[in-house]
């Protein structure tokens, strides 16, 4: 019911017998339900009269081809706002999600894509999600005290302040995500995996071993660095030596993926390094931080991300500092990062993680697989 008491219909459920028959439409009012008039009916007593409902089913097509894959965890049964929570769909990190209706501005409709002929669900839009984000922000950091969080005013007007000034900063310094539209292809190989993870996780240890064993399948990118060659070291062996100038030029044309100084010198990963090894039908091995997702994550370096998690911290375990370190370390990187993973291993026994490791790539290359729709288009 509206503001004027009148019964507006706000929402159809896709999959649902209003939606089959495709005789009501968002918008439309409703006056009368088997003859009896519905002003001044209640909620309620409207919800009773709707559901001695005789109608008749129509087939009704519908070919929707959006799915998205969810970058954060979402349980309707823990949302204030959401209009209905027994309709909403609750999803994780990384789920497959069919988008079905975009109609309305606040929740979505979509249903999640292993479940086979099941009716859509409420989620949150990406618009909404980004405001509930930033505004628990703003609480929590109390950098606009004044600022009313209210999504819902008492009149449910349009929110087209939202996006004020005021608002502009918070907005700004969040890395926001909410959903990442992907398509579905045909098995392919990945040309990079990248192990994400902790410092002292393990990494290094993981990439020696996988390249040890499959010298013909797995090479590292050999870095460049400024420094002078030690005696008896060879170009191009361990590191490719540069000048200074040099390096700093190639920088500022972003021809590095990552780099940093140690003992006066500058060590980094060419991009080209990288490329070279993909020409020889190899995959490439990176262990890298997070950021360098940003120019990895395209189809020409086709990563499979995978994060090494810190071991299991077990009742009786002696916890020194590092330990903890790791831990605190690796659930931070987790719970930042963890909608760029495609895959994630605990190191427990190194046996273990280089044999989930060899199985994950062998799978991924003979499987289809979601990738990111800029992936393709």
């Amino acid at each position: 019911m509206n503001d004027l008491n009148h019964c507006i219909v706000a929402r159809i459920m896709h999959g649902g017998m209003i939606h089959r028959q495709g005789t009501l439409h968002v918008g439309d009012e409703i006056r009368e339900i088997n003859g009896i008039s519905v002003a001044n009916q209640t909620v309620e007593q409207l919800q009773k009269m709707l559901f001695t409902l005789s109608l008749t089913v129509k087939h009704h097509l519908f070919h929707p081809q959006i799915f998205v894959r969810a970058q954060f965890e979402y349980d309707p049964a823990k949302d204030d706002l959401i209009p209905c929570k027994e309709a909403g769909i609750r999803f994780r990190v990384g789920d497959i999600i069919q988008i079905i209706s975009k109609d309305d501005h606040n929740w979505w409709q979509g249903k999640l894509e292993n479940t086979k002929n099941g009716t859509a669900g409420l989620i949150p839009s990406p618009e909404l999600q980004e405001w509930r984000v930033a505004c628990i922000a703003m609480e929590k950091t109390k950098q606009e005290q004044q600022a009313s969080c209210t999504w819902f005013g008492k009149k449910k007007k349009q929110y087209k302040d939202k996006y004020l000034a005021k608002h502009n900063a918070v907005f700004d310094q969040l890395d926001l995500v909410t959903y990442e539209e992907v398509v579905k292809l045909p098995a392919f190989k990945r040309k990079t995996l990248v192990l994400l993870g902790a410092h002292g996780v393990g990494r290094r240890h993981i990439k020696n071993t996988l390249i040890a064993k499959h010298p013909d399948r797995f090479a590292y990118p050999i870095p460049h660095t400024t420094r002078p060659p030690k005696k008896d070291e060879e170009n191009g062996k361990n590191y490719y030596f540069v000048s200074h100038d040099q390096m700093m030029q190639d920088i500022s044309n972003n021809e590095y993926l990552e780099y940093g100084s140690h003992e006066d010198a500058m060590y980094g990963t060419r991009l080209e390094t990288i490329r070279k090894i993909h020409e020889q039908g190899m995959v490439s091995i990176l262990d890298v931080e997070p950021q360098a997702l940003k120019v990895l994550r395209t189809i020409e370096f086709a990563p499979y991300v995978v994060f090494i998690a810190a071991p299991t911290i077990t009742p009786g375990m002696n916890e020194d500092e590092s330990l903890q370190r790791l831990q605190k370390e690796s659930e931070a990187l987790q719970k930042s990062y963890a909608h760029y993973f495609d895959m994630t291993i605990i190191n427990n026994e190194i046996d273990d993680t280089i044999r989930l490791l060899e199985e994950a790539i062998d799978l991924v290359s003979t499987t289809a697989q979601w990738v990111p729709v800029s992936w393709v288009y």
